[in-house]
C-alpha cells in the first residue's frame, strides 16, 4: 500500500474526516471518497460524524430535512402523474374498474406504503389478485396473502380453501393470524382474507386513481369513452 494511503487510512481510524485528512496530506477527498466507499468501518465514522455535525449545526440539519422531504413529494408527484397517464389508458377496462373500485370500497387507504384489501368474499379476492396481476402488471411474487382466522379453524385447510377459490398460490401465504371472537356462535366458516402488496409506487398510483373515478362519477358531462 502507497505511504500516502497508509496514513489516511490511519487518519480514518481516528476518526478523521475527509476534509482533515486532506487538510494534512494534501489528498483530494474525491481520492479518499473512492479509497474509503468499501469500507464497512469508515461508514459507521462517516454516520457517526454525520450525526454530530448534525447536533452542532441544528439549522443544517432542518435544512436537510426539508430538503429530504421535498424531494420525496417530487418522487411522489412522478408516481401520481404516471397513474393519470395509466388511468387514461386504462379506464375502458372493465377489470381495471373493478379493481379500482373494490379498494375505493375494502382498501386501506391511509398513509404508508401498503396497499391491502380485507375481505371474508373469496371472489372479491379473486378479482383484486386479477387486478394486480393481469391489469396493472405487479409481479406475482410480490403479492402476499394472509388469513385472519378463530382459534378453531385449521389453518392448512383454510390456506387450501381459499387458494383453490381464489387461484393465489399457497407460496403467497404468509403466517395466519388468529383471534377470539366476540360471538362464539357467528363464526366465519373461512375466516377473512387480506391481500396486500407493498409499494409506495403503486399506493400513490391507485389513490389517483381513485380521485379521477370520483372526479369522473361527479361530472355528468364526462364519459369514460373521452
Amino acid at each position: 500500500m502507497r505511504k500516502d494511503k497508509a496514513r489516511a487510512y490511519g487518519l480514518r481510524r481516528q476518526s478523521k474526516s475527509y476534509s482533515e485528512i486532506s487538510r494534512v496530506l494534501g489528498i483530494p477527498k474525491s481520492t479518499l471518497a473512492a479509497w474509503f466507499k468499501n469500507e464497512e468501518w469508515s461508514q459507521k465514522i462517516r454516520d457517526v460524524l454525520g450525526a454530530q455535525e448534525s447536533l452542532s449545526f441544528p439549522k443544517k440539519l432542518v435544512a436537510i430535512q426539508k430538503a429530504n422531504k421535498k424531494r420525496w413529494a417530487k418522487i411522489h408527484q412522478s408516481y401520481r402523474d404516471e397513474g393519470e397517464k395509466e388511468f387514461m389508458r386504462l379506464k375502458n377496462n372493465p377489470l381495471f374498474l373493478a379493481g379500482v373500485m373494490l379498494y375505493w370500497g375494502e382498501g386501506e387507504k391511509g398513509s404508508g406504503s401498503r396497499v391491502k384489501l380485507a375481505n371474508t368474499d373469496p371472489v372479491m379476492i379473486k378479482i383484486f389478485y386479477i387486478f394486480l396481476k393481469n391489469v396493472i402488471g405487479v409481479p406475482q411474487s410480490k403479492i402476499c396473502v394472509w388469513l385472519l382466522l378463530y382459534p378453531d379453524l385449521k389453518d392448512a385447510m383454510q390456506k387450501n380453501f381459499w387458494s383453490r377459490a381464489t387461484g393465489i398460490p399457497l407460496s403467497q401465504f404468509k403466517k395466519s393470524i388468529y383471534i377470539k371472537g366476540k360471538h362464539p356462535t357467528r363464526r366465519l366458516s373461512y375466516g377473512a382474507c387480506s391481500i396486500y402488496v407493498n409499494s409506495r409506487s403503486l399506493k400513490e398510483r391507485i389513490i389517483k386513481w381513485l380521485e379521477l373515478y370520483q372526479d369522473f362519477l361527479r361530472s355528468p358531462d364526462l364519459t369514460l369513452e373521452k
